[in-house]
Protein backbone atom coordinates (compact mmCIF):
# COMPACT_ATOMS: atom_id res chain seq x y z
CA UNK A 1 0.00 0.00 0.00
CA UNK A 2 1.52 3.26 -1.05
CA UNK A 3 0.94 6.58 0.61
CA UNK A 4 0.31 9.48 -1.74
CA UNK A 5 2.17 12.63 -0.77
CA UNK A 6 0.33 15.88 -1.21
CA UNK A 7 2.08 19.22 -1.33
CA UNK A 8 -0.04 22.25 -0.64
CA UNK A 9 1.05 25.55 -2.06
CA UNK A 10 1.68 28.25 0.56
CA UNK A 11 -1.19 30.60 1.30
CA UNK A 12 -1.16 34.17 0.04
CA UNK A 13 -0.35 35.48 3.53
CA UNK A 14 2.62 33.13 3.92
CA UNK A 15 3.94 33.97 0.45
CA UNK A 16 3.72 37.72 1.07
CA UNK A 17 5.28 37.36 4.52
CA UNK A 18 8.20 35.48 2.98
CA UNK A 19 8.66 37.99 0.17
CA UNK A 20 8.47 40.94 2.54
CA UNK A 21 11.02 39.33 4.83
CA UNK A 22 13.50 38.98 1.97
CA UNK A 23 12.83 42.46 0.57
CA UNK A 24 13.11 44.19 3.93
CA UNK A 25 16.34 42.32 4.62
CA UNK A 26 17.74 43.46 1.29
CA UNK A 27 16.53 47.03 1.88
CA UNK A 28 18.16 47.31 5.30
CA UNK A 29 21.40 45.85 3.91
CA UNK A 30 21.47 48.15 0.88
CA UNK A 31 23.63 51.29 1.27
CA UNK A 32 21.40 53.11 -1.25
CA UNK A 33 18.56 53.18 1.29
CA UNK A 34 20.65 55.00 3.89
CA UNK A 35 22.19 57.29 1.28
CA UNK A 36 18.74 58.45 0.20
CA UNK A 37 17.61 58.87 3.81
CA UNK A 38 20.55 61.24 4.21
CA UNK A 39 19.77 63.02 0.93
CA UNK A 40 16.16 63.50 2.03
CA UNK A 41 17.42 65.21 5.20
CA UNK A 42 20.28 67.26 3.75
CA UNK A 43 18.45 68.77 0.75
CA UNK A 44 15.61 70.47 2.71
CA UNK A 45 18.08 71.62 5.37
CA UNK A 46 20.19 73.29 2.69
CA UNK A 47 17.18 74.77 0.88
CA UNK A 48 15.61 76.03 4.10
CA UNK A 49 18.78 77.49 5.56
CA UNK A 50 20.75 78.70 2.56
CA UNK A 51 18.48 79.54 -0.38
CA UNK A 52 18.08 83.26 -0.96
CA UNK A 53 15.84 84.95 -3.51
CA UNK A 54 15.60 88.59 -4.69
CA UNK A 55 12.68 90.62 -3.38
CA UNK A 56 9.95 92.05 -5.62
CA UNK A 57 12.16 94.94 -6.67
CA UNK A 58 15.01 92.60 -7.56
CA UNK A 59 17.44 94.38 -5.25
CA UNK A 60 17.99 92.97 -1.80
CA UNK A 61 18.23 89.25 -1.15
CA UNK A 62 15.68 87.69 1.15
CA UNK A 63 15.25 84.15 2.52
CA UNK A 64 13.10 81.86 0.40
CA UNK A 65 10.97 81.08 3.47
CA UNK A 66 9.80 82.98 6.53
CA UNK A 67 8.31 80.04 8.44
CA UNK A 68 9.98 76.76 9.44
CA UNK A 69 7.11 74.66 8.17
CA UNK A 70 6.97 76.09 4.66
CA UNK A 71 9.72 73.65 3.66
CA UNK A 72 7.39 70.82 4.73
CA UNK A 73 4.23 71.84 2.86
CA UNK A 74 2.74 74.73 0.90
CA UNK A 75 0.35 77.09 2.63
CA UNK A 76 -2.55 75.98 0.42
CA UNK A 77 -3.43 73.60 -2.43
CA UNK A 78 -1.43 74.71 -5.47
CA UNK A 79 -1.68 72.82 -8.74
CA UNK A 80 0.23 75.50 -10.62
CA UNK A 81 3.49 76.69 -9.06
CA UNK A 82 3.51 80.37 -8.15
CA UNK A 83 7.02 80.48 -6.67
CA UNK A 84 9.81 77.96 -6.20
CA UNK A 85 9.04 78.02 -2.47
CA UNK A 86 5.61 76.53 -3.20
CA UNK A 87 7.24 73.62 -5.03
CA UNK A 88 10.20 72.94 -2.76
CA UNK A 89 8.48 71.01 0.00
CA UNK A 90 8.06 67.39 1.07
CA UNK A 91 6.79 66.52 -2.40
CA UNK A 92 10.47 66.44 -3.34
CA UNK A 93 10.65 63.10 -1.52
CA UNK A 94 8.59 61.63 -4.36
CA UNK A 95 11.42 62.58 -6.73
CA UNK A 96 14.22 61.22 -4.52
CA UNK A 97 12.12 58.15 -3.75
CA UNK A 98 11.53 57.39 -7.43
CA UNK A 99 15.26 57.32 -8.11
CA UNK A 100 15.86 55.11 -5.07
CA UNK A 101 13.16 52.65 -6.19
CA UNK A 102 14.73 52.49 -9.67
CA UNK A 103 18.12 51.63 -8.19
CA UNK A 104 16.65 49.13 -5.72
CA UNK A 105 14.58 47.25 -8.30
CA UNK A 106 17.20 47.65 -11.02
CA UNK A 107 19.59 45.70 -8.83
CA UNK A 108 17.12 42.78 -8.83
CA UNK A 109 17.57 42.39 -12.57
CA UNK A 110 21.25 43.22 -12.72
CA UNK A 111 22.15 40.71 -9.99
CA UNK A 112 20.00 37.91 -11.43
CA UNK A 113 17.80 37.87 -8.32
CA UNK A 114 14.62 38.10 -10.41
CA UNK A 115 15.56 35.11 -12.53
CA UNK A 116 16.23 33.05 -9.44
CA UNK A 117 13.05 34.30 -7.76
CA UNK A 118 10.66 33.48 -10.58
CA UNK A 119 12.25 30.07 -11.05
CA UNK A 120 11.11 29.07 -7.57
CA UNK A 121 8.34 31.60 -6.92
CA UNK A 122 5.80 31.81 -9.72
CA UNK A 123 3.44 34.42 -8.27
CA UNK A 124 4.19 37.68 -10.08
CA UNK A 125 1.61 39.58 -8.02
CA UNK A 126 3.57 38.77 -4.86
CA UNK A 127 6.63 40.46 -6.32
CA UNK A 128 4.66 43.58 -7.22
CA UNK A 129 2.93 43.80 -3.84
CA UNK A 130 6.07 43.19 -1.83
CA UNK A 131 8.17 45.68 -3.78
CA UNK A 132 5.42 48.33 -3.57
CA UNK A 133 5.06 47.93 0.21
CA UNK A 134 8.79 47.88 0.94
CA UNK A 135 9.48 50.87 -1.30
CA UNK A 136 6.52 52.73 0.25
CA UNK A 137 8.07 52.10 3.67
CA UNK A 138 11.41 53.44 2.42
CA UNK A 139 9.76 56.59 1.05
CA UNK A 140 7.81 57.12 4.28
CA UNK A 141 11.13 56.93 6.16
CA UNK A 142 12.50 59.53 3.74
CA UNK A 143 9.55 61.77 4.62
CA UNK A 144 10.59 61.55 8.28
CA UNK A 145 14.25 62.39 7.60
CA UNK A 146 13.08 65.20 5.33
CA UNK A 147 10.97 66.53 8.21
CA UNK A 148 13.95 66.42 10.55
CA UNK A 149 16.35 68.04 8.10
CA UNK A 150 13.95 70.78 7.02
CA UNK A 151 12.93 71.59 10.59
CA UNK A 152 16.50 71.77 11.89
CA UNK A 153 17.56 73.96 8.96
CA UNK A 154 14.68 76.38 9.49
CA UNK A 155 15.25 76.58 13.25
CA UNK A 156 18.96 77.28 12.80
CA UNK A 157 18.14 80.20 10.50
CA UNK A 158 15.58 81.50 12.99
CA UNK A 159 12.39 81.23 10.97
CA UNK A 160 9.04 81.65 12.67
CA UNK A 161 7.44 78.50 14.05
CA UNK A 162 3.80 79.61 14.15
CA UNK A 163 1.57 76.95 12.62
CA UNK A 164 -1.77 75.18 12.88
CA UNK A 165 -0.48 72.02 14.53
CA UNK A 166 -3.43 69.91 13.38
CA UNK A 167 -3.00 70.96 9.76
CA UNK A 168 0.76 70.33 9.95
CA UNK A 169 0.24 66.79 11.27
CA UNK A 170 -2.34 66.08 8.56
CA UNK A 171 0.03 67.44 5.91
CA UNK A 172 2.86 65.19 7.08
CA UNK A 173 0.64 62.11 7.34
CA UNK A 174 -0.88 62.91 3.94
CA UNK A 175 2.55 63.00 2.29
CA UNK A 176 3.56 59.76 4.01
CA UNK A 177 0.46 57.78 2.98
CA UNK A 178 0.94 58.98 -0.61
CA UNK A 179 4.18 57.00 -0.58
CA UNK A 180 2.22 53.81 -1.27
CA UNK A 181 0.72 55.11 -4.49
CA UNK A 182 4.00 56.61 -5.66
CA UNK A 183 5.97 53.45 -4.81
CA UNK A 184 3.48 51.35 -6.79
CA UNK A 185 3.85 53.68 -9.78
CA UNK A 186 7.64 53.51 -9.63
CA UNK A 187 7.59 49.73 -9.27
CA UNK A 188 5.38 49.52 -12.36
CA UNK A 189 7.64 51.88 -14.34
CA UNK A 190 10.68 49.81 -13.44
CA UNK A 191 8.91 46.66 -14.62
CA UNK A 192 8.16 48.33 -17.94
CA UNK A 193 11.72 49.63 -18.40
CA UNK A 194 13.44 46.71 -16.68
CA UNK A 195 16.01 46.36 -19.49
CA UNK A 196 16.73 50.10 -19.65
CA UNK A 197 18.03 51.28 -16.29
CA UNK A 198 18.67 54.86 -17.42
CA UNK A 199 15.17 55.23 -18.84
CA UNK A 200 13.60 53.83 -15.67
CA UNK A 201 15.40 56.45 -13.57
CA UNK A 202 14.50 59.24 -16.01
CA UNK A 203 10.84 58.20 -16.08
CA UNK A 204 10.67 58.02 -12.28
CA UNK A 205 12.21 61.49 -12.03
CA UNK A 206 9.84 62.88 -14.66
CA UNK A 207 6.64 61.61 -13.04
CA UNK A 208 7.91 62.49 -9.56
CA UNK A 209 8.20 66.16 -10.47
CA UNK A 210 4.47 66.28 -11.24
CA UNK A 211 5.17 68.18 -14.47
CA UNK A 212 2.23 66.54 -16.26
CA UNK A 213 -0.28 67.59 -13.62
CA UNK A 214 1.21 71.08 -13.37
CA UNK A 215 0.90 71.44 -17.15
CA UNK A 216 -2.68 70.17 -17.20
CA UNK A 217 -3.54 72.44 -14.29
CA UNK A 218 -2.24 75.46 -16.18
CA UNK A 219 -4.46 74.60 -19.16
CA UNK A 220 -7.48 73.89 -16.98
CA UNK A 221 -7.00 77.14 -15.10
CA UNK A 222 -6.87 79.14 -18.33
CA UNK A 223 -10.08 77.48 -19.49
CA UNK A 224 -11.79 78.28 -16.17
CA UNK A 225 -12.42 74.58 -15.54
CA UNK A 226 -12.52 73.42 -11.88
CA UNK A 227 -9.22 71.86 -10.84
CA UNK A 228 -10.82 69.53 -8.29
CA UNK A 229 -10.68 66.57 -10.69
CA UNK A 230 -6.86 66.74 -10.50
CA UNK A 231 -7.22 65.34 -6.98
CA UNK A 232 -7.70 61.86 -8.45
CA UNK A 233 -4.04 61.82 -9.56
CA UNK A 234 -1.08 61.18 -7.29
CA UNK A 235 0.53 64.60 -7.55
CA UNK A 236 -2.84 66.33 -7.52
CA UNK A 237 -3.84 64.57 -4.32
CA UNK A 238 -0.49 65.23 -2.66
CA UNK A 239 -0.86 69.01 -2.94
CA UNK A 240 -3.94 68.75 -0.73
CA UNK A 241 -1.60 67.90 2.15
CA UNK A 242 -0.70 71.47 3.08
CA UNK A 243 -0.59 73.86 6.03
CA UNK A 244 -4.31 74.61 5.79
CA UNK A 245 -5.41 70.97 5.45
CA UNK A 246 -8.37 69.42 7.19
CA UNK A 247 -9.25 65.77 7.72
CA UNK A 248 -10.81 65.70 4.24
CA UNK A 249 -7.38 66.23 2.68
CA UNK A 250 -6.01 63.20 4.52
CA UNK A 251 -8.97 61.09 3.34
CA UNK A 252 -8.27 62.15 -0.25
CA UNK A 253 -4.60 61.20 0.10
CA UNK A 254 -5.44 57.79 1.56
CA UNK A 255 -8.13 57.00 -1.02
CA UNK A 256 -6.05 58.09 -4.03
CA UNK A 257 -2.91 56.34 -2.80
CA UNK A 258 -4.77 53.05 -2.25
CA UNK A 259 -6.60 53.30 -5.58
CA UNK A 260 -3.44 53.90 -7.60
CA UNK A 261 -1.58 51.21 -5.63
CA UNK A 262 -4.21 48.65 -6.64
CA UNK A 263 -4.24 49.91 -10.23
CA UNK A 264 -0.47 49.77 -10.72
CA UNK A 265 -0.11 46.43 -8.95
CA UNK A 266 -2.77 44.82 -11.15
CA UNK A 267 -1.24 46.36 -14.28
CA UNK A 268 2.28 45.41 -13.26
CA UNK A 269 1.23 41.83 -12.54
CA UNK A 270 -0.29 41.55 -16.02
CA UNK A 271 2.92 42.86 -17.59
CA UNK A 272 5.06 40.40 -15.62
CA UNK A 273 2.75 37.51 -16.45
CA UNK A 274 2.59 38.29 -20.16
CA UNK A 275 6.26 38.67 -21.04
CA UNK A 276 9.80 37.60 -20.35
CA UNK A 277 10.88 39.20 -17.07
CA UNK A 278 14.56 38.34 -17.26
Amino acid sequence: MTRELKFESPSFAKRIKGMLGVDFYRLFHTPVFYIFLAIAAIIPAMVSAMTMMPDQNGNTMEPLYSNVWQIIAASKSLYVIETIADYANMNMVFIFGGIMVSIFIGHDYKSGYVKQLFTTHAKKQDYMISKSLVCAFAMACMCLTYLIGGTVGGLLVGYETTVNVGALIIAILGKMVMSLGWASLYTFLNIIFRRYFGISIASSFFFGTGILIIGIAAIVENLSIPTAFLNIFLYGASVNANLSSGIGALIICIAVSLAWAVFYNVLGTKVLSGCDVY
